[in-house]
């Protein structure tokens, strides 16, 4: 039987690919299940998505979204880069958090072994949140300093990122309190090394405001992951 075909978005493939997800697992999916979800043809969704992994960079792009727009909107403004840094990774895993079962699954879709063809541009692709991240810090040392802080700044964020996935924790307060424990050892080895903004500003800061959105009102879902939405 022909299949209806129309115009489909980009959004709404990867909201009806989450939803069906969410039902039945990120490994079962198929693209001709997300297809007649959104009641088009499997060529409407190639023209988006070349393969069912690209989904997930999608994904992930719309928490890097969100992240820019809470910058953007000014919800950064007047805070130190460590607080900066702290505030733009909690909203980037907020964004996750209606699906942070199907996150997880994704993620680890992508670390199973014998996966390289997709483990190189996972690394490729934290690598770029990681920049985002640290302009939206307002970070701007040259290099060789730059790598030094990238390289922290990449371990501090797949260590919360990993540890948030099976963090279960009313408000995942547990990542909280790591990711503050992680900033405080990334100030004690920025005081240790002279020179650049990110030093002098980072080793200044407090890390323990609790007036941002992500410390009120927009705090991530408590554990069991929130009710699915689309969007």
């Amino acid at each position: 039987m022909a299949r209806r075909q129309r115009k489909v978005s980009r959004d709404s493939i990867v909201d009806a690919a989450l939803e069906l997800a969410q039902r039945d697992g990120w490994e079962a999916l198929r693209l001709h299940q997300v297809a007649t979800a959104c009641n088009a043809g499997l060529d409407d969704i190639r023209r988006h998505f070349a393969e069912k992994d690209e989904i997930i960079d999608a994904w992930l792009d719309r928490a890097d979204a969100a992240m820019l727009g809470h910058f953007d909107s000014g919800g950064a403004d007047g805070l130190t880069p460590r607080e900066r840094i702290r505030q733009l990774i909690l909203v980037w895993l907020e964004a996750l958090a209606p699906y942070r079962r199907v996150t997880r699954e994704m993620i680890g879709h992508k670390l199973e072994f014998g996966h390289i063809h997709v483990q190189f541009p996972a690394v490729l692709r934290i690598s770029r949140t990681v920049q985002w991240i640290r302009e939206g810090a307002m970070l701007d040392a040259p290099l060789p300093r730059r790598a030094l802080e990238e390289t922290a700044m990449t371990a501090v964020f797949v260590k919360t990122f990993v540890g948030w996935l099976g963090d279960d924790s009313a408000g995942f307060q547990r990542t909280r309190e790591r990711l503050d424990r992680d900033l405080h050892v990334l100030e004690a080895i920025a005081r240790r090394v002279p020179g650049g903004r990110f030093g002098g500003e980072l080793a200044g800061a407090t890390g323990d405001r609790t007036d941002s959105a992500t410390d009120t009102g927009g705090a991530p879902p408590a554990p069991g992951d929130a009710t699915p939405r689309s969007g």
